[in-house]
């Protein structure tokens, strides 16, 4: 998984080196031990070339890595009640060589299928307008809206979010 970690988020726009690599797989194993942790994991033969990792976000909301972008953008209580007790989509990676096969969709759909009364979300960059339009094309509502062209995060509620309806389109 490591590896695949790499070879996803290696390029533009993530420029991420093999230090956050390391420190992905350094988490991976406190990670499982999340409540309602699930990953999927895809094969070709052997080889790991893809995984999605998630789990159940608790309160409190988390404040750490990006997390108070989402909270501040949101707000405490729509966090609290889009947020809170919902599938977070944590890693979503497939090496370079499968891209466009529809491994992705499928590895997202597995870590979601049973999410608790639908509710899945997930944060992505910005700053990757393909990553953007992937989980719009998944049927991924965009719940904030940083300014175009900045450098924060975009959170998503799932196909079948409940508070789907409720997002604000972009201006």
């Amino acid at each position: 998984m490591r590896s695949v970690y790499a070879d996803a988020f290696c390029a533009p726009p993530w420029y991420e080196d093999e230090e956050k690599a390391a420190e992905f797989a350094a988490r991976l194993p406190v990670n499982v031990r999340r409540p309602g942790f699930t990953a999927a994991l895809a094969f070709a033969g052997r080889e790991v070339v893809g995984f999605g990792t998630a789990w159940t976000t608790l309160i409190p909301f988390p404040t750490d890595r990006c997390y108070p972008q989402a909270a501040a953008a949101l707000g405490p209580e729509r966090t609290a009640k889009w947020l809170c007790h919902a599938r977070e989509i944590d890693e979503l990676a497939v090496r370079c060589d499968v891209r466009g096969t529809g491994l992705a969709a499928e590895l997202l759909q597995a870590v979601i299928e049973d999410a608790p009364e639908g509710r899945s979300w997930l944060l992505t960059s910005v700053r990757s307008p393909s990553a953007m339009a992937f989980h719009r094309r998944q049927g991924w509502a965009q719940a904030t809206h940083p300014s175009p062209g900045g450098k924060g995060i975009a959170v998503f509620l799932g196909p079948n979010h409940p508070a789907r309806s409720l997002t604000a389109l972009p201006l």
